[in-house]
């Protein structure tokens, strides 16, 4: 009995020695977590062990300006989170030139300096609407200046209007002729990158005053011509010519005959009735393609009559 006492005796002892030892090995098991690429990897480290050893021993490669924290070096302790952040690169463009810059996530700011740009007070940074950079962004500096000019500039007369009681309605007479003033005006000019995109006026004085013109508008609205009286609405001078029998009839309708005469309907309208001088009473009854504003075409029998007439200017009454 005494030695199958002893077997057990021994055989418990040994199970307990593997469960303690078991127990001890667990104990000393360090679990840790890493965060890289954006996933979260369980680990552990047996006894003691450094953040190095657990990133090796889960495979992850660091490169080039790759964060992690704790340090490499750091000794790992119980729960603890190891980070990495990965470098990436971002292009920063100013001045006609293009460099990259390989860096973990910084402000759009310092990855500027870190491309090896100033940055100045009024400089426009133009990039994607981010706090930090992101993998393969693109910065672009656009640089703002500015400066003063001083320029002259006319300064536009007006026009003073008199009545004038010797003169048809609708001519006038220039009394004194207009002279454009001038001014000195400050411009601030802005500038992106060269070129001008802002142009204001911050000052301007006269150098000098500019002088009105002053035009004389007939109010006579009745003459006598021939012995008798004409009433009209208004006078014009008018550029005519004449023309004879073409063979077509009027834009009216109407055969051609002495008295119709063809204009502009945008300048005198169809069907008034006229009375031109040298030509006497008329009405506006045709049209031409080449009758274009102030330009009348008067129809006369004979073509020696049109020949003789040629191209003239004459004052033309609207009649009433």
């Amino acid at each position: 009995m005494g030695i199958v006492w002893s077997k057990q005796r021994a055989y418990l002892a040994a199970v307990l020695g593997l469960v303690l030892l078991v127990s001890l090995f667990f104990a000393l098991q360090k679990p840790v977590s890493i965060e890289v690429d954006g996933k979260l990897i369980k680990s552990s480290v047996f006894f003691s062990g450094t953040v190095r050893e657990v990133l090796d021993k889960n495979h992850i490669t660091l490169k080039e300006k790759d964060k992690v924290e704790p340090s490499l070096n750091a000794p790992v302790k119980k729960k603890m989170k190891i980070t990495v952040v990965r470098a990436f690169k971002v292009k920063v463009v100013a001045d006609g030139c293009s460099r990259e810059v390989l860096s973990i996530p910084v402000s759009i700011k310092e990855a500027i300096k870190l491309a090896g740009f100033q940055l100045g007070e009024q400089d426009i940074i133009k990039t994607t609407a981010t706090s930090l950079t992101i993998p393969n962004q693109e910065i672009e500096i656009i640089r703002v200046t500015q400066e003063e000019q001083e320029v002259k500039e006319p300064i536009a007369f007006q026009m003073e209007r008199t009545s004038d009681n010797t003169l048809e309605r609708g001519l006038s007479r220039t009394i004194k002729q207009g002279k454009n003033g001038v001014a000195l005006n400050t411009f601030k000019v802005t500038y992106h990158n060269g070129k001008e995109v802002k142009r204001e006026v911050i000052g301007s004085k006269t150098l000098l005053e500019p002088v009105n013109k002053l035009v004389a508008l007939g109010t006579i609205t009745s003459v006598s011509r021939a012995g008798q009286r004409l009433d009209f609405r208004e006078a014009k001078y008018m550029n005519a010519s004449a023309y004879t029998y073409t063979g077509r009839n009027t834009a009216t309708g109407r055969q051609p005959a002495v008295g119709l005469v063809a204009v502009d309907p945008s300048v005198v309208p169809m069907g008034s009735k006229l009375y031109i001088e040298g030509y006497g009473y008329a009405e506006a009854a045709d049209t031409g393609g080449a009758i274009k504003g102030n330009r009348l075409d008067l129809f006369m029998e004979e073509r020696s009559q049109c020949l003789n007439w040629g191209n003239r200017t004459v004052k033309v009454y609207i009649l009433e």
